[in-house]
């Protein structure tokens, strides 16, 4: 009964310590796939691994600030408290990242002109080995990306195409894009953004159109891996629209 009640009483610290690993090997599951430690799928299975263990962790730190508050253990509270919260806030991320995964739909192509999507030219040699291909989905992944969402459309700037472009390659830079080309002619720029967790690499298009008294900016971003791709490329072109 002694050696039970010393365990119980150890809850806290081993909660702690369980919520530390756990952060640690989720940190690992994004940095070892950019690494090319292992495949990114492998790198998805430590994450949700991570997850269940951070869960067990604020399970056992609770048990253990439960038996800290009955025995006015002051020092076994705060050990306790620090693997509760540590133990949720590690588990959070997986959560999180599974909720969204469920309300945005199952797409890695999104663009702003989903009818003539931009088309990738400097880019393609880069994506000889990619899963994903870089045709356009047609119809079907329009409609997802309407009804998901629905603001992201082509920007109108009253200035020539040229200033567009100036405007455009300046708000790349600010991004923080790497930068693949620059083609003034063709009022086309093509750069790549890379995740900085799991090092995901994805590629963007963006086409300058000359209009009456304006330029129409469209924008592409494409995934190479990954069905996917978690509302991370509306973002990123919300984002590119935004500071446009």
């Amino acid at each position: 009964m002694k050696r039970l009640t010393r365990l119980v009483s150890r809850f806290g610290v081993y909660g702690l310590g369980l919520a530390a690993l756990a952060g640690v090997a989720m940190m690992l599951a994004g940095v070892g796939s950019r690494l090319g430690w292992w495949h990114f799928r492998m790198g998805f299975l430590i994450l949700t691994g991570g997850g269940y263990l951070a869960l067990f962790a604020a399970c056992l730190s609770l048990a253990g600030l439960i038996r800290a508050a009955v025995a006015r253990n002051g020092s076994g509270s705060v050990a306790a408290a620090c693997g509760l919260a540590l133990g949720l806030a590690v588990a959070w991320v997986p959560w999180s990242w599974q909720q969204t995964a469920k309300r945005v739909p199952a797409i890695h192509d999104i663009t702003t002109d989903t009818g003539n999507p931009p088309q990738f030219v400097a880019i393609l040699p880069l994506r000889k080995d990619a899963a994903n291909p870089v045709e356009y989905g047609g119809p079907d992944v329009a409609k997802l990306q309407q009804f998901a969402y629905p603001d992201i459309v082509p920007a109108s700037l009253l200035m020539t195409p040229e200033e567009a472009f100036d405007r455009a390659l300046k708000v790349v830079g600010e991004l923080g894009w790497r930068m693949v080309a620059a083609d003034r002619a063709a009022l086309r720029i093509e750069a790549v953004d890379t995740t900085r967790w799991f090092g995901f690499k994805d590629d963007i298009v963006i086409r300058i159109t000359p209009e009456e008294k304006s330029a129409r900016v469209d924008i592409r971003s494409v995934s190479r891996v990954g069905k996917s791709d978690v509302g991370a490329n509306a973002k990123r072109i919300r984002k590119f629209l935004e500071k446009l």
